[in-house]
């Protein structure tokens, strides 16, 4: 039977059964509704009151363009307003304020430092302002407290301290990068000093095997070559002269004062031979170089030279006097002692030109040398130029660095850079924020809804008993023949006017409260 009742009583309910509930019910509703609304609404005039102070900070771009003066500290201010609120809640700035406006005092006592700051970051609140782009271009900042003026109070310096303190870090930062820079310059400034020290001394060291002097080198060495040919050709020279005086000096050392056939002394015969060998040798130079050539000159001179001897030889032989042997002995000691003269100064010559071949072969050995060693020192050249060069390049670079630093430094400290703007200034709040009476009062209008629907539905769901003709009659396997209506007294129906009125005035009653309480909770907010 009771899971028949439970099957009928599952498909929902009618307007008559409705009605018949509200009837039966309209007290148990309208009591929790009443009592759950004054309940949270008397709440808020209960709970303490606290004021909210807020201010509007704008983010204000650098005045000079980024393409005139670049910045030295990071720009993305996207990302650094992100965490504006781990900024605004550090502690050491929240211990400042505490201490300052004296917000460690609670009923007398004196909180500690901890709980003082955790206390104060639960009524901070911050709330990034983005324009149309979804860009951060501002945020607000407030402050719960329980008197209109310590809120202002603490946004106030709340803020005005996150400015300075944002503006001097910026500063210091600027500072500290331009500081970094200097430093870096300094130091490549050092290791480009001390390249150029090493390609100097390297310069030195290899004076003669350069890259750049290879060219004057194979010039000298085609010169000295040059030399050498033409030194080597006057030795030739003078050993063939050499020759010939040495075998003249031994024809006049073994020739007797004798005459020829013709009466002609032997000594001239001997020069005509001179002559002709020498005149032989200048024609043969003379085929390969000029006039001006020293060889050329030089045995024009001995030619010359030994013409006259030869004229002055021919004259004694002409005019000789008595005592012809001791005159013969005289003639031909004359064109002796001059053959062992040139002799002599033939042998000081070739002396002279080998002293000077030998000069000549060992600076040319000293530019071959050189000539092969530049390759390798070509390479290592290149080695300390390009780390003089790599230097240099890291220099300037730095340089210019540290000049757009310290420019950007200059623009930090002179404010013309990303700074915060106050745009409004702190509040001083008449109403309080907490608690809101209005919100107060239609929280405690649901709450009642719940308490009460959740009363009639818990007493319906306990409640066995059937309190409608329908509810019997959908019982019954068999139809009902017929019914004895209710016996109903004056007394009865007294009773339920009574019921009737005392719930319909229950009901104004609440209404009216309800109305009344909302009206007072509008006008405090």
């Amino acid at each position: 039977m009771a899971e028949i009742y439970e099957e009928e009583k599952s498909k929902g309910f009618d307007l008559q059964r409705i009605r018949d509930l509200v009837q039966r019910r309209h007290m148990m509703f309208l009591v929790p509704l009443f009592a759950g609304w004054l309940l949270v609404w008397g709440l808020s005039f209960a709970l303490p009151k606290k004021y909210k102070s807020t201010t509007l900070i704008l983010v204000q771009e650098p005045t000079m363009p980024k393409n005139y003066v670049l910045p030295n500290i990071s720009d993305n201010l996207q990302d650094r307003l992100q965490s504006i609120t781990q900024q605004l809640e550090s502690r050491t700035r929240l211990l400042t304020i505490i201490r300052q406006l004296h917000l460690n005092q609670r009923d007398g006592r004196t909180v500690s430092p901890d709980s003082a700051v955790e206390a104060m970051r639960k009524e901070i609140d911050v709330e990034l302002v983005r324009d149309s782009s979804g860009l951060i271009n501002a945020f607000k900042v407030s402050y719960r407290a329980s008197s209109p003026q310590i809120a202002q109070q603490v946004v106030g310096e709340l803020t005005t301290n996150f400015m300075n303190e944002n503006l001097a870090a910026r500063q210091m930062l600027s500072q500290d990068a331009t500081k970094f820079l200097q430093g870096q310059l300094e130091t490549a400034r050092q290791q480009l000093a001390d390249q150029e020290v090493k390609v100097r001394g390297f310069e030195t060291a290899h004076q003669g095997e350069l890259p750049d002097q290879q060219t004057s080198n194979l010039q000298i060495l085609n010169g000295l070559e040059g030399q050498l040919q033409g030194q080597q050709d006057s030795l030739r020279a003078a050993m063939q002269q050499r020759s010939y005086y040495q075998s003249l000096v031994e024809q006049y050392r073994a020739a007797a004062p004798v005459r020829t056939a013709d009466g002609a002394p032997t000594g001239l015969a001997a020069m005509d031979m001179q002559l002709q060998t020498l005149r032989t040798q200048l024609a043969d130079l003379s085929t390969r170089y000029t006039d001006a050539y020293p060889d050329v000159q030089n045995l024009k001179g001995q030619i010359a030279k030994l013409e006259k001897q030869r004229a002055a030889l021919a004259a004694q032989l002409k005019t000789r006097s008595s005592g012809e042997q001791a005159g013969a002995a005289a003639l031909e000691n004359g064109p002796l002692a001059q053959a062992e003269s040139q002799l002599h100064a033939i042998d000081t010559e070739i002396t002279t030109r080998q002293q000077a071949i030998t000069q000549v072969q060992a600076k040319i050995s000293d530019y071959q040398g050189r000539l092969n060693a530049a390759p390798a020192a070509q390479q290592e050249l290149s080695d300390l130029n390009r780390g003089y060069t790599q230097s240099q390049s890291d220099y300037n670079d730095l340089l210019k660095k540290e000049n757009e630093s310290q420019m950007a430094t200059s623009m930090e400290q002179m404010q013309q850079g990303e700074r915060f703007t106050m745009q409004d200034p702190p509040n001083l709040p008449t109403t309080p924020d907490f608690p809101n009476p209005l919100k107060f009062c239609a929280i405690g209008l649901a709450f009642g809804l719940v308490l009460g629907v959740g009363l009639v539905v818990a007493l319906e769901f306990i409640d066995d008993r059937m309190h409608m003709g329908e509810e019997i009659r959908e019982m019954l396997p068999i139809p009902v023949i017929s019914e004895i209506p209710e016996i109903v007294t004056a007394a009865d129906v007294r009773t339920s006017r009574r019921r009737v009125m005392v719930g319909w005035a229950t009901a104004a009653v609440v209404v009216v409260t309800m109305l009344f309480g909302a009206a007072m909770s509008y006008l405090r907010s």
